[in-house]
């Protein structure tokens, strides 16, 4: 495991050398990804460890539903974008997500957006570092904390120094470890205990999302809230930016939605088969008890390796994303030195670089507060479908009407009923509400997986109704990436 997060950093470092002090090649590596990169790239936000341990976790006590919806829901998120949006998004020539809402709504949405996404994104990568302190806690005698450091770490070794470059060639290690780990866990648990799944807990046990009693809402909450709040992903769309084409661009996220459900559906069937091993009440999370108490010395090995690197991978996209647009979307400072070849005369780099602990240190926080892998992942986008993808699905397809007051009124109205719902409802995605919850007699845990509908119900209706009650506009043609505009089709402006 060591040999892989040495191999990990080393990687890191040497494509670093790339940057050149450019923060073009910093934040979206030169837009210059071939397909491999970008997909592996896209792949490796989308595979983290709320995806694998999360996944497992969720499979093994309520079934493959409940915990196959995380990877589902972000290879669906994947199919989506590339449908949808990702060639329109690489043609704009955009250095981070709240670059758009800038673009089609001006500065105030902008900045709106940029702390959501903060947010959100911080609480991403708290569940990724409490994947890492139960690793090292479990395999390594470290404590929980010293877990979650070790995780930080490592992560900003090399990405403070290599940005999107370090990034996109470590993903695609780290994408190969977790490929070749899962498909070695998957042959072992099918030759040593078969693939047998527990009744009522299987793929084709569909009560699982037509039934109350048997989760279906939270189910489907999850599948919504990653495969389409997800959408408005920064850390995807970072990728999808750095990608040397827009054609590039739409089948990295085809290629990375196929591998991230591939991987998905192996974890859970892991999970399913192991029902009958470890017994009705084992430690968690329950991939850590097969490892540790079952599985050879060679398999532990390769699978904790691909875990840390699907941990490592997400981490290090979110790092790099949460200070860009800390910097760039919050703070204003957007125009980079190009070619300067010195990181010193470059002040958009530099504080991209010096914003990045500070993003580490408020994930940190969060990671030691709760403690939980899959619910933090969906409970992050969750805030993002009650907030802004209807404001970034109409600046696309509906220009006209999407006006900044249209857009204000979806984010205003969205956050406040979802954050309204969040702590008057005792548990997350089936977890309990440690975060913040006001005990009531109004809502009970029966509730749970309806507020996602709820919330992103109300910021639609929000938003059209104000959007008709004002008078329409004429939508500003965005500018396309100069390498583009002469000679691709797909990098036609968004009218």
């Amino acid at each position: 495991m060591g040999v892989g997060v040495l191999l990990v950093v080393a990687v890191g470092l040497w494509f670093a050398r790339r940057v050149d002090g450019d923060s073009t090649n910093f934040l979206v590596a030169g837009r210059s990804l071939a397909l491999p990169l970008s997909a592996a790239g896209l792949m490796g936000q989308a595979v983290d460890s709320n995806a694998t341990l999360g996944n497992t976790d969720l499979t093994f006590s309520l079934g493959f539903w409940a915990g196959a919806s995380l990877p589902l829901g972000l290879a669906l998120c994947l199919l989506l974008t590339g449908l949808l949006f990702a060639a329109r998004m690489n043609a704009m020539g955009l250095y981070t997500l709240p670059d758009f809402y800038r673009r089609i709504y001006g500065r105030g949405v902008e900045m709106t957006a940029s702390v959501l996404m903060i947010a959100s994104f911080c609480i991403l990568l708290a569940g990724n570092l409490v994947a890492g302190g139960y690793l090292f806690e479990a395999f390594l005698g470290a404590s929980y904390t010293g877990g979650v450091l070790i995780i930080v770490g490592v992560v900003l070794a090399y990405t403070i120094t290599g940005g999107m470059f370090s990034d996109a060639y470590t993903a695609l290690v780290q994408m190969v470890i977790t490929v070749i780990g899962s498909v070695s866990l998957l042959v072992w648990v099918a030759a040593t205990y078969g693939l047998s799944t527990p009744e009522g807990l299987g793929p084709f046990d569909l009560e699982q999302l037509t039934s109350a009693s048997a989760g279906a809402p939270i189910n489907w909450a999850t599948l919504v809230s990653l495969g389409i709040g997800d959408i408005v992903a920064i850390d995807f769309m970072q990728r999808i930016f750095s990608a040397g084409s827009p054609s590039i661009a739409r089948r990295a996220c085809f290629v990375g939605a196929a591998m991230t459900a591939g991987v998905g559906v192996v974890y859970a069937l892991v999970a399913l088969a192991i029902v009958p091993v470890l017994g009705p009440e084992p430690a968690t999370p329950v991939l850590f008890a097969l490892l540790e108490g079952f599985a050879p010395a060679w398999l532990a090995v390769l699978v904790l390796s691909a875990i840390v690197a699907a941990s490592c991978s997400t981490a290090n996209g979110v790092i790099l994303g949460t200070a860009s647009v800390a910097v760039r979307n919050i703070r204003g400072l957007r125009d980079p030195a190009i070619g300067t070849g010195d990181s010193r005369t470059d002040p958009l780099l530099r504080a991209v670089r010096w914003t990045m602990p500070l993003v580490c240190a408020l994930a940190i926080l969060l990671a030691l507060r709760v403690p939980q892998t899959g619910i933090l992942l969906t409970l992050a986008f969750d805030l993002l479908l009650a907030c802004l993808l209807v404001p970034f699905v109409a600046g696309h397809w509906w220009p006209r009407r999407a006006t900044a007051a249209a857009a204000v009124a979806a984010v205003v109205v969205g956050l406040v009923v979802r954050l309204t719902l969040f702590v008057l409802t005792p548990t997350i995605f089936g977890a309990e509400n440690t975060l913040l919850y006001v005990p009531n007699d109004l809502v009970g845990p029966g509730f749970d997986g309806y507020p996602t509908f709820i919330g992103f119900a109300a910021s639609l209706l929000a938003f059209v109704v104000v959007a008709l009650l004002r008078p329409p506009r004429q939508p500003a043609v965005l500018p396309v990436r100069e390498d583009l505009a002469a000679t691709s089709t797909d990098a036609r402006p968004v009218t």
